[in-house]
């Protein structure tokens, strides 16, 4: 396919959502399926073209005067790929699947595209309705964080110590451009192509051996700081499908004991392979055997630290996942902040005195990170959080002494694209007195 008609897919797979207000990768699946003369190339670069769509939605639409799939595809390659009018028109001749050539107004705005009296919601391209959280968050620097939020981001792998050390396992991975994360001890990171993809990791013989797992640095980073250490007994009590899991496993060297549980056991399915993979051998899964079952009531008061990885709205990942910001509504927020309670609750009826509780989100607004930790303080007085300055104090030399990563109620510390060049993640130690 030409690039002119793969303007013109993309155009009509953001159609296709907007008109079924359907998820990104169901539509782009069923465009492919229509269309199985095109090969994987052109499908990677139509959803290449879609996702950056999504990203600059609002802005892109306000350069053209016109929220129309045609009208944000264009402003997106001005906005994103900083294309100029005269290329784009170059794409847009009407000949054999390229889109109509460009109106008057379209190839004035191109030329001329400016965000100088655009609104918040609109020059950081997140809804409206979230206006008022992430302005709590971000105070006067919100349109910039929010702008990087709506980049792409990179692809960032952890090596696994279990089996590797990242300066052997580079050589091995040279044909892939790797370079070293600038932060995570044990991070590797690969830049996306002009198609938007990246290298097939998950295809190479170091992958399928377990010497790697696919893991945001933000995400290695808030996962080490919990202060996982050989010899203690902790919980992950969301572990999912096991990424972090396979982190603690290494951070503790396959010593003293990992169990791991969710709420939701279908999604659990995956851990058990990928335990094996990595070759960790002090995990305990956990499943839940109904509604109301509790797999850890055994464990209650004896564990050193209990990981909660937070069920949220994942606003910190809106890089990676551009489609869900346009889809998260209020009613998501509120059900999310009464899970997030729940699990904290949970949480401390496991840790035993002197022991921890690690909060991790992948949001970045104070009603899913402070204000639930403050909330859990008011009911919990055996617990106090742990100052935020000693829990960076144990992170890499780039980070340690950021101030700026503490969020403002001092309770937490807040990991964004722009800060720290990462997803936003968010990480609280709670400690339990007596």
């Amino acid at each position: 396919m030409t690039p002119a008609a793969r303007l013109s897919a993309a155009i009509e797979v953001l159609a296709d959502i907007a008109e079924r207000r359907r998820p990104a990768p169901d539509a782009l699946k069923d465009w492919g399926l229509a269309h199985r003369f095109a090969g994987s190339k052109d499908r990677a670069a139509i959803a290449s073209l879609v996702y950056d769509a999504l990203r600059r939605r609002a802005s892109a639409a306000h350069v053209m005067g016109d929220a129309g799939p045609r009208a944000i595809l264009l402003g997106t390659l001005v906005l994103a790929r900083g294309m100029d009018a005269a290329g784009i028109a170059l794409l847009c001749t009407g000949e054999r699947f390229a889109p109509e050539p460009l109106s008057a107004e379209e190839a004035a705005r191109l030329a001329a595209p400016s965000l100088a009296d655009a609104p918040p919601h609109v020059a950081g391209d997140f809804p409206d309705w979230l206006s008022e959280d992430l302005a709590a968050a971000f105070g006067d620097g919100l349109v910039e964080e929010m702008q990087a939020l709506a980049t792409r981001a990179p692809i960032d792998i952890r090596v696994n110590t279990l089996k590797a050390e990242r300066q052997r396992l580079i050589p091995a991975l040279a044909h892939l451009n790797p370079a070293i994360t600038p932060h995570a001890p044990t991070g590797l990171r690969f830049a996306a192509g002009e198609d938007g993809r990246g290298p097939t990791l998950q295809a190479t013989p170091e992958f399928i051996k377990g010497l790697f797992e696919i893991q945001d640095e933000g995400s290695q980073v808030v996962a080490a700081l919990a202060g996982a250490a050989p010899g203690l007994q902790v919980v992950d009590l969301c572990a999912g499908g096991g990424g972090k899991t396979l982190e603690l496993a290494a951070l503790m060297d396959n010593s003293g004991q990992i169990y791991a549980t969710d709420a939701d056991a279908r999604r659990l399915a995956p851990i058990h392979e990928r335990l094996t993979r990595a070759g960790a051998r002090n995990v305990q899964v956990r499943t839940p055997r109904g509604r109301g079952d509790e797999p850890l009531a055994d464990l209650a008061g004896r564990m050193d630290l209990v990981l909660v990885d937070a069920p949220c709205t994942g606003i910190g990942t809106w890089r990676r996942n551009p489609d869900t910001k346009w889809r998260v509504r209020p009613g998501a927020l509120d059900e999310r902040m009464k899970e997030q309670d729940l699990v904290l609750d949970r949480a401390a009826r496991l840790v035993k005195p002197g022991g921890r509780i690690a909060y991790i989100t992948c949001s970045v607004i104070p009603r899913e990170n402070d204000h639930r930790i403050a909330a859990f303080l008011e009911i919990n007085a055996d617990f106090e959080p742990v100052d935020p300055g000693e829990v960076l104090a144990l992170a890499p030399d780039t980070l340690s002494e950021r101030d700026d990563l503490v969020s403002a109620p001092g309770l937490g510390v807040q990991l964004s694209p722009l800060r720290t060049g990462t997803d936003g993640f968010y990480l609280a130690i709670l400690q339990r007195n007596s």
